[in-house]
């Protein structure tokens, strides 16, 4: 009787220990392949979110030079319009994160800065110039100068870079859910998102 029962211990000791076995090595596969597709699906969500705007500006540029001293002041001038186009877009290529299989963390480290990229159309209309005082290409460079500075101006004050931002957001969104259908955690450098709506909340 006695030797039954130390052989139906041993048999079950045995059993447990395969599934044991078992179980964790199955475990570590789900663990690696999760791992896996989270690195793999922020690899493919590297592509640039872009916010596109049209400006419109006209401007009347001058330019005086005093010849002979200040006896004679020569002028030149022209009405510039300008046509732009601009784009505001994040590389999520270059975005850096960190894959922890221990504790089931993705963190995202750092999220590159907007890129501004502004495509002006300029047309010159009614230039006026002196022999002594013609257009030259130091006032067509000085003229792309005051349009970028202006521009700059009013896409700081548009929603451009707000709309921009609303597009990361949706893009980051995809990691929660990712993340959160595989039981791992998303965190923004030490802050854990536990909600969609704090990546709304998050300073880039």
């Amino acid at each position: 009787m006695r030797n039954t029962l130390f052989g139906v211990i041993i048999t079950l000791a045995v059993l447990f220990t395969f599934k044991f076995c078992g179980d964790k090595r199955e475990d570590k596969i789900m663990l690696q392949e999760s791992s896996a597709l989270i690195q793999e699906q922020i690899n493919n969500v590297g592509k640039l979110v872009v916010t596109e705007g049209h400006f419109s500006e006209v401007f009347n540029y001058k330019n005086s030079k005093d010849i002979f001293g200040d006896l004679v002041s020569v002028e030149k001038k022209a009405l510039v319009v300008v046509n732009a186009d601009v784009t505001v877009a994040y590389d999520l290529s270059k975005i850096e994160f960190e894959v922890d299989e221990t504790t089931k963390t993705l963190t995202i480290l750092n999220i590159p800065e907007e890129e501004i990229k502004i495509n002006p159309d300029f047309e010159y209309y009614d230039i006026q110039a002196d022999f002594l005082n013609p257009f030259e290409a130091k006032d067509y460079n000085e003229i792309k100068k005051i349009v970028k500075k202006s521009l700059s101006k009013k896409i700081e004050a548009s929603d451009l870079k707000k709309n921009a931002k609303n597009r990361l957001i949706s893009e980051l969104s995809k990691f929660y859910i990712l993340t959160n259908s595989l039981g791992w955690t998303l965190k923004y450098n030490e802050t854990p998102i536990l909600k969609n709506e704090e990546l709304q909340q998050i300073k880039l």
